[in-house]
């Protein structure tokens, strides 16, 4: 229910307009702690700062060459799949890339996966445009194809320095 509330309260800020569907007669209530009386029934935000989402999300991919929408951090990675594109990218390298945590802002999460319509986390991004997730950079990973995208981003792999000097 917080997030609910932080939702609406975000939504309200940014100028929209929130509503909240109110249970039926009969229905049943519950009160929080602040005395409020909210529904068990589920709420539903309708949020007119829609838009300003996905410009704002626009702008966010075009911030840096690679960016990363993950759960965690690339520092504290909070799912498997993040770890393993935070690992991918590191094997590579890149250690300077954005880095956002979904978990951080339900908005976020949700409005990333409408912004790419591509329904997981994470996702990755270069020079704004969308690579995919785990899988997707996994693959790139293992048949070179990772290797020509960064240079296309004139970033040298760290993997390519590391067959140099294995010859």
């Amino acid at each position: 229910m917080n997030s609910i509330l932080r939702s609406t309260a975000r939504c309200l800020r940014a100028g929209g307009a929130a509503a909240v569907r109110l249970p039926a007669a009969g229905q049943q209530h519950r009160q929080t702690d602040g005395g409020h009386v909210l529904s068990l029934a589920s709420a539903r935000l309708l949020c007119a700062a829609t838009g300003d989402v996905l410009k704002d999300l626009g702008d966010m991919v075009k911030k840096d060459k690679v960016v990363v929408f993950m759960k965690g951090t690339p520092a504290q990675p909070m799912c498997g799949f993040s770890n393993a594109v935070v690992q991918i990218l590191r094997m590579h390298g890149v250690d300077d890339y954005s880095a956002y945590n979904v978990l951080e802002d339900a908005d976020l999460r949700q409005g990333v996966k409408e912004f790419s319509n591509w329904p997981t986390i994470p996702q990755v991004y270069f020079n704004g445009e969308f690579v995919g997730g785990c899988d997707i950079l996994l693959q790139m990973h293992q048949n070179g194809d990772l290797v020509d995208e960064l240079r296309k981003l004139g970033i040298n792999s760290a993997m390519m320095d590391a067959e140099k000097e294995a010859k």
